[in-house]
């Protein structure tokens, strides 16, 4: 019998969807994985206070893991879409609701669902 809570199930998915993204952009090692378990971790405390937010984790820990990339190794997800200018990384929209997606807010182009991210997206 599975005793595992709605809110730990949300948790999991979340994990699970910004894990395959770093999969997909083969940047998962051991320290990536650690920023993942570090938003989790802070997520978790997040929606006991608000539960109601449960549906908002996969974007929340997206965001987060992108914030803490970006402070240690560079942008991630790196934007497919536009091939010529700087490299830039994708967003996560919306910022605060259910089902996110990873958009180049240059182009204005929805590239992936989170946790549908293929591959060569990785950081710079």
């Amino acid at each position: 019998m599975d005793h595992t809570t709605p809110l730990e199930q949300a948790l999991h998915v979340a994990r699970a969807l910004v894990l395959a993204d770093l999969a997909a952009g083969e940047v998962a090692d051991a320290d990536v994985v650690s920023l993942v378990e570090d938003s989790v971790t802070h997520r978790r405390w997040w929606v006991e206070q608000w539960p109601e937010g449960a549906d908002y984790l996969p974007g929340l820990v997206a965001q987060d893991v992108q914030d803490s990339l970006l402070e240690k190794y560079g942008r991630w997800p790196l934007c497919p879409v536009c091939t010529h200018g700087d490299p830039h990384a994708l967003d996560v929209e919306p910022e605060l609701g259910p089902d996110p997606h990873w958009v180049c807010s240059e182009a204005g182009v929805r590239v992936a669902a989170v946790g549908g991210l293929g591959p060569v997206l990785g950081v710079r």
